[in-house]
């Protein structure tokens, strides 16, 4: 087990010239990143920032973000992730509840009034809040021209990517009054800090995690699962043997995806592009400039890269494509890379346990390969399914919980001992939530989550088996399936959005899932919408299910099911 810092010094000291972060046309070496995490750590510390303390960070990609989670790991602190889409309740909820005692904030960032946000919080959520960190870039309003020279008392803040360090601190609410303010540069005009005061066991980040509460559980990793899984990702998936491959840093740090994949390029010693804001054509660019063997993005990211770029093999570098799927058709997804010479790979993680849990073997049958769950990278990791009515542990086929363990798991839920308990079994496994089932050879599928799961026909369903089977008709565009009780009992009712050149026929839809579903599997009902409700998050955009069973129930009361 080590700490965050003594990995990142060990690929310093291999590498120190090799690039570490590649960001808005400059580059940072790994010999300047750990420098400057070094002096963000020393001022930090002059701050009050100590073993144990949070410091949240409220900012976009950018090298600063590294650069602070970086300092902090060093002092012992926890980093609290925060989503620049967060507004006034979410922030004040996680500020409060966290309780952060600094907060990083680029208050220029895309015109967003991160202040005036700020301004609505009630003062009492933000008591323990004593310092405010300051970001900006070259361009906006009262900033100096950034330069790109190398890490030195004068000049860490310019290769960090900061703004210049006479800057204009901007005037605070009244809900910060009494905070002090802090230009980032000048936390970087500080002496490095050498000593590590973090321990392996130690807190470093926590993430929200929504779940089943109103109120979101933070998950809290150690150094040691952080290392322990950016180590693992370095090695299973090909970073560690060819760190001149880049790898793309265009998915959220806020979240669980993002933060993984650039601790992977972190601990492997290749270089991350990093992006205040995904853009296809850059993505396009850097894998091809940097090489990138290994790409790892949502569907709708991939879709978007394909059409960027007019070539037949749309990016020739990369072997493999580990895909979150959220948007996109399954069957058109892969019908689409295929013809552009991707080959598709099925991911699964969670908060919990960290992104890249398990991945589908590279040589699998497509329709194998790009299912969600695969095997651990981890050769320590576990995987083990429940049957939840019964409590016993099934065999390979068998639909139940997924159960997970193994270096990457996490601490518990932050000052939360009730929902730690009830989430890590007494032998140290993860209760996920999610339904799925064992394979041979020591690998599972993942269906969907476990409270999206019907009990229908007294059988555990998915739905995305029916959605699946929707999808293949030529009339449907994209499918869900949401289980509701009627009064025959529990029934699957599907939401479709139709093909546009074909009309919506119910009766067509519901005879095509007949003739090859079981009777209980069919929709009771299926609805024609333009679109599906959807929310984004730091990890992509996802579909608000319970907005969709809200609609089922709604509908169903006013135009029932017939006798089927």
């Amino acid at each position: 087990m080590q700490t965050i810092a003594r990995m990142v010094s060990r690929v310093r000291a291999r590498t120190p010239e090799a690039t570490a972060v590649a960001y808005r046309g400059r580059y940072l070496t790994f010999a300047a990143l750990d420098d400057a995490a070094r002096r963000a750590a020393r001022g930090l510390s002059e701050l009050g920032v100590g073993r144990g303390d949070r410091v949240a960070l409220w900012l976009p990609n950018c090298p600063t973000y590294l650069v602070l989670w970086l300092g902090a790991a060093r002092l012992g602190a926890i980093t609290v992730a925060v989503n620049t889409r967060f507004r006034a309740v979410e922030v004040a909820d996680i500020v409060r509840r966290s309780g952060a005692m600094a907060l990083a904030v680029w208050p220029g960032f895309r015109g967003i009034p991160f202040l005036d946000v700020l301004g609505e919080i009630d003062r009492s959520a933000l008591e323990r809040l004593e310092t405010l960190v300051v970001y900006g870039e070259e361009g906006e309003e009262g900033e100096e021209a950034v330069g790109a020279g190398p890490v030195g008392a004068a000049g860490a803040a310019r290769a960090a990517g900061a703004a210049g360090t006479a800057r204009a601190l901007p005037a605070l609410p009244a809900s910060l009054a009494g905070c002090r303010r802090v230009a980032f540069p000048d936390l970087l005009e500080r002496p490095p800090l050498d000593e590590d005061r973090a321990a392996p066991g130690d807190g470093a980040n926590m993430f929200t995690t929504s779940g089943t509460t109103r109120a979101p559980k933070f998950v809290l990793h150690s150094h040691a699962s952080v290392t322990a899984h950016a180590l693992t990702m370095a090695r299973a998936l090909g970073y560690a043997a060819h760190p001149e491959s880049g790898a793309l840093g265009m998915l959220p740090l806020c979240g669980v995806f993002g933060f993984c994949q650039a601790t992977a390029a972190l601990a492997a010693g290749s270089a991350l592009a990093l992006a205040s804001a995904f853009d296809a054509a850059e993505a396009v660019r850097f894998v091809d400039q940097h090489r990138v063997r290994c790409l790892n993005v949502t569907d709708d990211m991939l879709m978007a890269m394909f059409d960027a770029t007019p070539r037949e093999v749309a990016l020739p570098t990369v072997g493999s494509c580990g895909f979150a799927a959220f948007a996109a058709k399954p069957d058109e997804l892969r019908a689409r890379a295929e013809a552009r010479g991707l080959r598709l790979v099925g991911l699964y993680g969670m908060s919990e346990v960290q992104a890249f849990f398990s991945r589908q073997p590279l040589d699998a049958a497509p329709e194998r390969r790009l299912l969600g769950g695969g095997v651990p990278l981890d050769p320590a990791a576990a995987v083990r399914v429940r049957d939840p009515g019964s409590g016993r542990l099934l065999a390979a086929g068998g639909a139940g919980e997924i159960e997970i363990a193994g270096p990457s798991l996490m601490r518990g839920y932050f000052e939360n001992p009730d929902a730690t308990r009830e989430t890590i079994t007494g032998d140290g496994f993860v209760r996920s939530g999610d339904l799925g089932y064992l394979t041979d050879g020591g690998g599972f599928v993942y269906l969907g989550r476990m409270g999206d799961a019907m009990r229908l026909g007294g059988f555990l369903v998915s739905p995305a088996e029916i959605e699946g089977h929707l999808n293949e008709h030529p009339a449907v565009r994209g499918a869900q399936v949401v289980g509701v009780d009627t009064e025959r009992g529990p029934r699957p009712v599907a939401f479709v959005v139709p093909d546009r050149g074909e009309g919506f026929d119910e009766e067509a839809l519901r005879d095509h899932c007949g003739r090859s579903l079981a009777r209980f599997k069919t929709p009771a009902r299926i609805f024609a919408v333009d679109e599906f409700p959807t929310t984004r998050s730091a990890n992509g955009t996802k579909i608000r299910r319970a907005e969709l069973r809200r609609m089922a129930e709604e509908r169903l009361a006013s135009d029932p099911p017939g006798g089927a």
